[in-house]
């Protein structure tokens, strides 16, 4: 029977063993660099929002975001192609996992109550989400009720649009939810309602004094979570609970305003525009459940 040995091969001199300094990155160099690409792409992740909490969309530039995050216009467009493509990631980085859970929570209360379902309930999912991932120090949880504010305040089209594109599904789940234990509210109405609600809480979370007021309005006491989402649900649902005006009823402030000077035409024109042409009614639905 006939065996074959085999014999060693021998190592063919390539340039990596002709000259060492030549050699491609070990894994150790390899880790450490990707370990620093994405320590930079985190650092300018938390600039984008740092000035975007601050200052909003429109002050922002791609030379105070670089600025703040040590990092050159080329990491900018490396991990992630732009500025508008940073802010995205900026903002979906939180709003994705926060949305996530609050549409858990809601399809929980909606399949274990049922037609007992309240408002409460629905606000609830909104706001103990967010409250619980603001308590998260290490995911930078405290500047998350100020990024849901800033996000829902903001003027720049690029923001609304984003937040009309990117979660409009959340926002119509939401929406539905309130129709359900509502539905005495025509859809425009509850849209109202909810934009003066949601935007009023969201100009508060915007600013920089929002805990120091909570430390003052609590008395020194401690204020728990349940508490104090209670207190803001208290109001939310009385004003969207109120009362429909008659239809035929008049309004109290037409007697005030016809006690001024006569109102021009134009003030004319404006007053008697319906109520579906405001810009805010389109935004209302679409952005209400990322605040």
């Amino acid at each position: 029977m006939w065996t074959v040995s085999k014999v060693p091969e021998t190592p063919v001199p390539t340039r990596s063993t002709l000259n060492p300094s030549s050699r491609a990155p070990s894994r150790v160099s390899s880790r450490l660099f990707s370990r620093a690409s994405g320590d930079t792409k985190t650092r300018l992740l938390d600039a984008a929002e740092a000035l975007f909490i601050d200052a909003g969309y429109e002050a922002m530039s791609m030379r105070l975001i670089t600025a703040r995050a040590d990092a050159n216009l080329a990491a900018v467009n490396y991990h992630f192609g732009g500025k508008d493509a940073l802010i995205h990631a900026m903002l979906t980085r939180r709003l994705d996992g926060l949305n996530q859970n609050r549409l858990a929570l809601l399809e929980r209360f909606q399949s274990s109550l049922g037609s007992q379902l309240t408002c409460e309930h629905i606000l609830g999912a909104m706001f103990i989400p967010a409250l619980q991932q603001s308590r998260c120090i290490d995911k930078s949880g405290p500047a998350l009720l100020r990024l849901l504010g800033r996000a829902y305040t903001d003027p720049s089209p690029f923001i609304r649009h984003f937040l009309r594109g990117i979660y409009a599904d959340v926002a119509e789940r939401f929406f539905c939810a309130f129709q359900t234990v509502l539905p005495h509210l025509p859809r425009e109405e509850l849209g109202w309602r909810l934009h003066f609600c949601i935007g009023s809480l969201s100009g508060i979370l915007a600013g920089a004094d929002t805990s120091s007021l909570i430390a003052d309005f609590a008395q020194g006491q401690r204020l728990e979570d349940s508490q104090l989402i209670g207190r803001l649900a208290l109001v939310m649902v009385a004003a969207l609970k109120a009362p429909l005006s008659p239809p035929s009823g008049a309004c109290p402030f037409a007697a005030m305003f016809a006690e001024r000077e006569p109102v021009s035409h134009s003030a004319t024109a404006l007053t008697s525009a319906p109520l579906s042409a405001s810009p805010f009614m389109h935004d209302t639905a679409s952005q209400h459940a990322t605040a």
